[in-house]
């Protein structure tokens, strides 16, 4: 296992500050942790590796002299759960009436997390609307092949 998905949120954001590690760094670490864990565990049924690398290019490619601020998730990326949408990212809220939605603007929560460096690698799974303590729905069932689990 990379040792970099071991870090705290703390940590992670400490070393891409310094330059130790790179926002790229960490999105491989944690697609490959995805890759060995969440066929097991189906949390993560909505990847976007492409969308999360572009920002993660444009935060690197940013000004870095102390006159221009990082914001405190600078460059780290994490996933947001499937009841808020993602410009660009399929979100289902879990519920089949939402199964093929994929919005063009972002919940303000997902923006206000991109504004201060965050970046969006996935969705996490969410029982229909929200409403319940698991995540089984009928959209992202464990057993079922793609198309129902995408890569976006």
């Amino acid at each position: 296992m990379n040792d970099l998905v071991k870090l705290t949120a703390r940590q992670a954001v400490d070393l891409l500050k310094n330059k130790k590690v790179s926002p790229l760094e960490l999105i491989d670490a944690a697609l490959e942790r995805i890759e060995e864990t969440d066929g097991a565990i189906n949390a993560l049924p909505t990847i976007c590796a492409d969308r999360a690398r572009h920002h993660a290019r444009q935060i690197m490619d940013a000004p870095s002299d102390d006159s221009s601020p990082r914001g405190q998730l600078y460059g780290l990326p994490l996933a947001i759960k499937d009841l808020k949408d993602v410009a660009g990212v399929r979100s289902t809220k879990g519920s089949l009436i939402y199964a093929d939605h994929v919005p063009e603007t972002s919940d303000r929560l997902v923006t206000n997390i991109e504004s201060r460096g965050g970046i969006v690698l996935a969705k996490s799974n969410t029982p229909e609307f929200g409403a319940g303590a698991n995540t089984f729905n009928d959209v992202f069932v464990r057993d079922q092949p793609l198309p129902n689990r995408r890569l976006i």
